[in-house]
C-alpha cells in the first residue's frame, strides 16, 4: 500500500515537472519527462509493484533467484572456457595454418599483391626475426609507409 502511494506521488511529481519544462518552452525535454514520469503509475495499475513486493519477501522467491544466479555463472564459465580454448570451428580453420606456416592469402586484394605482401613476411619469419611486428611492416608497406 505505501509503495502504490509512493510511485503515484512520484508520477505526479514528475507531471509537475514536465508542465514546468513544457511552460519554459522545452517541449521535447517535457515529453521525455512526462514519459518517465508514467513509468510508476504504469507500474502500479499493472500489479507490478505489488507483486515486487511479494516477491521481496518469499523464501522460495529468493530460491529461484538463487537457482538463476548459479544458472547465469555456469553459463558465463562454460563462454570462458570456450574463448580460451577456442571453438571447434576455430581449431579446424587453425589446423591448416599450422601446416603451412601461418601465411593466408590477403583478404580482397588480387592474389599477385597478396602473394607479393606475404613473401617478405615468410622470409622474416624464417629467419628467426621478430615476427610480431612482420604483420604490420607489410600492411606499411603496402601503403607505401
Amino acid at each position: 500500500m505505501l509503495a502504490e502511494t509512493v510511485c503515484s506521488a512520484v508520477a505526479a511529481a514528475g507531471l509537475g515537472i514536465a508542465a514546468v519544462t513544457a511552460y519554459r518552452k522545452r517541449f521535447l525535454t517535457a515529453t521525455r519527462i512526462a514519459a518517465y514520469a508514467l513509468v510508476p503509475a504504469g507500474l502500479v495499475l499493472t500489479g507490478a509493484v505489488a507483486w515486487i513486493a511479494r516477491t521481496a519477501f518469499s523464501p522460495s522467491a529468493w530460491a529461484g533467484f538463487g537457482v538463476l544466479g548459479l544458472a547465469w555463472l555456469l553459463f558465463m564459465t562454460t563462454r570462458a572456457v570456450e574463448r580460451r580454448r577456442g571453438t571447434r570451428k576455430e581449431r579446424a580453420a587453425a589446423a591448416p595454418e599450422a601446416v603451412t606456416g601461418g601465411t593466408r592469402p590477403a583478404v580482397g586484394g588480387s592474389t599477385g599483391a597478396g602473394k607479393a605482401s606475404q613473401a617478405p613476411t615468410a622470409g622474416k619469419k624464417q629467419a628467426g626475426g621478430d615476427d610480431d611486428f612482420s604483420d604490420i611492416e607489410a600492411i606499411l608497406k603496402k601503403h607505401g609507409i
